[in-house]
């Protein structure tokens, strides 16, 4: 069941060094200060990555066949995504837009089931030409978003900020992609717009050269877009294509680090894809 709304935009911040939490921040408190509603969805591998290291448990990530990057979560892994994540990254959002008069609301996809995931059984891996399968991992492919719970938070005023974070078919804790939950966020609520913030300028067809910047894409062209993605830039088309299959009108993926990163890819900057 889709959730119907009024105009909904749902903004996923990089979890990407370089992504400038606070100046989003301010876009947001703009935004909810005109009467738009939004739900935050930010990732957190930056974070994940620096307290890995400190603690002696570096992370490790792993490339499928098809060339889409995941970090392989054992136990130990989730137990550090999930403070670096969930403790940190959500509770400094939340904190930030607070201190800029947003009622804020952190919440991981495990609190009252908004995002009800299954657990990948089986990865298939390739690594220096040597195909191997990883089966421990904890981590899921969304398969439900709970609009009516983001919707009731909304109704009343408050902003979700949703750590990517789901919950298993056991009741476990699962590890999930940001950029594709942030999709089947914004899929479930039937959004207007959903913004995908990262620490490039958007999607280029000869990366890292930003004068091949794509400024406007359709649906229907994605598949060849996913030749020339590199590296978390698959997960983000990806993560447009599901969104705007679902429902959604435009997916915009644009710059985190400018000034104001939310107004400045909504007046046209970034890579617009059109459903």
């Amino acid at each position: 069941m889709h959730a119907k709304s009024q105009s909904i935009l749902v903004v996923k911040l990089g979890g990407t060094e370089g992504v400038d939490y606070s100046a989003i921040c301010e876009d947001v408190a703009g935004l909810i200060d005109a009467g738009q509603k939004v739900v935050v969805v930010h990732g957190g591998s930056a974070e994940a990555n620096i307290l890995g290291e400190t603690i002696g448990h570096p992370p490790q990530f792993f490339t499928s066949p098809s060339g889409f990057t995941s970090r392989y979560t054992d136990p130990k892994t989730l137990e550090v995504f999930t403070m670096a994540v969930n403790g940190k990254v959500n509770t400094q959002l939340v904190s930030q837009l607070q201190g800029m008069g947003v009622n804020a609301f952190g919440i991981s996809g495990l609190d009252g089931q908004l995002m009800k995931a299954k657990r990948k059984e089986a990865i298939r891996c390739v690594q220096n030409g040597r195909r191997f399968v990883v089966r421990n991992d904890q981590s899921g492919k969304i398969k439900q978003v709970d609009a009516n719970l983001l919707q009731l938070l909304l109704n009343n005023g408050y902003v979700p900020v949703v750590a990517p974070l789901a919950i298993g078919e056991g009741g476990e804790a699962l590890n999930t992609d940001a950029d594709r939950a942030a999709a089947m966020v914004a899929a479930s609520l039937q959004a207007e717009k959903l913004l995908l913030l990262t620490a490039v300028p958007g999607l280029m067809r000869d990366f890292p050269d930003e004068e091949t910047l794509i400024s406007r894409l359709q649906i229907s062209q994605l598949d060849d877009a996913m030749q020339y993605a590199e590296g978390r830039m698959k997960k983000k088309v990806l993560g447009a294509q599901e969104a705007l299959r679902g429902g959604v009108k435009q997916v915009i993926i644009a710059d985190g680090r400018s000034p104001h990163p939310i107004s400045q890819a909504l007046s046209g900057l970034g890579t617009w894809i059109l459903a």
